[in-house]
Parts: C-alpha cells; sequence; structure tokens
C-alpha cells in the first residue's frame, strides 16, 4: 500500500527506510541518502556542490524487455536518463518529468517507491568542480508510442533488451546491477 505523504521529505526517507528492508544487501547504500536528506543545505539543488540528489529513470518498454538508454553528451557513456532536482523535493516526479524531457515520450507513468540508488562522482566540467549525484532512480513505463525524440542532452538514445544489459562489458556496473533487479522483480 501507498502511504502518501504532505511533507515530500518524509516520503522520501520513508522511501529509502523501505528500500533498505527490500534490498537488505544493498542497505548500507542507504545512510548517505538519509544524511544529505538532514542536511541543513537544500540537497535538492545543483548548486550544492558537496553533493546533491537526482533523480533516475529506469524506463521500460510497455513489454517491460528493453530500457530506453541515453548515450550521455557530458559523460559521453550509455546510461540512463534522469537529471537534476532543481529544487523539487519529489524525486518521483522529478524522474518522470526528466524522462519526458529527455526522450520525447509523453504517455508515461511513474512508480512512487525508488527501484535503485546510486551515488556517483560526476567530474569537473567547466566552471563546475567535480561532486557527487546521489541519484535516486525510479521506474517509468511508456504506456503509449515509444519513438523517441533524441534531446541536445543526448548524443543518441537506444532501446536496449535488459537481458543483454548483464553481459555486455561496456554497461556500467549500476545499469548489470538494475538489469539484475528487473529480471528478478519480472521472473
Amino acid at each position: 500500500m501507498l502511504v502518501r505523504h504532505s511533507d515530500p521529505d518524509a516520503e522520501l526517507r520513508s522511501n529509502l527506510v523501505d528500500y533498505a528492508r527490500l534490498w537488505p544487501d544493498e542497505a548500507e547504500r542507504v545512510q548517505p541518502f538519509l544524511d544529505l536528506l538532514d542536511d541543513a543545505q537544500d540537497p535538492f539543488r545543483r548548486e550544492r556542490l558537496e553533493g546533491h540528489f537526482t533523480g533516475g529513470c529506469w524506463l521500460v518498454d510497455r513489454a517491460g524487455e528493453r530500457v530506453l538508454l541515453t548515450h550521455h553528451r557530458k559523460l559521453e557513456r550509455w546510461l540512463q536518463l534522469g537529471g537534476h532536482a532543481d529544487g523539487d523535493r519529489d524525486l518521483a516526479r522529478v524522474t518522470l518529468r526528466e524522462a519526458e524531457e529527455e526522450s520525447g515520450l509523453t504517455d508515461l507513468s511513474v512508480e512512487p517507491q525508488p527501484f535503485d540508488l546510486d551515488r556517483h562522482w560526476i567530474p569537473e566540467r567547466r566552471d563546475v568542480p567535480g561532486h557527487w549525484h546521489y541519484d535516486v532512480r525510479y521506474v517509468v513505463r511508456a504506456n503509449g508510442s515509444e519513438d523517441y525524440v533524441v534531446s541536445e542532452e543526448s548524443l543518441d538514445l537506444a532501446w536496449r533488451r535488459i537481458d543483454e544489459l548483464l553481459d555486455d562489458p561496456h554497461s556500467d556496473e549500476s545499469m548489470r546491477r538494475m538489469a539484475r533487479k528487473w529480471l528478478a522483480r519480472k521472473g
């Protein structure tokens, strides 16, 4: 049962605690996210250069067999869609917004509980120093057309079979982790 809180921070905290129970082998990932949530400096703004929350998107097709990946323009790697919260404390909403903006898809729905957590380093770029992204990732489903549009944030987009990500040596470890989770969930 989904319990919606009027306080998005309380909802995120509850979801993070639930995540640790659902994925006990990943429980150690949760505490840094909880610590960030308690930080007095707004962790939902990219201007917090020590690190900040981002919303990541495991965007699956209607059949649940493929995931839409971006060839990320800045990082030059195939990754999930997603982006900065820019002050929005509802990370599921952030994820849905980013999925729509980066894919051009419109008939999407987001699951309210986090699917994956990943803290990763973003290297220095121009006038922005290196910093941590605390990526809270949600499942987003394509319910209508799967004809995407490549945005300026991507070099390219592609639907990739989820089962093939497991054996792809070029696939990011967090991508393989999400593929394992998805396939276990579907099985």
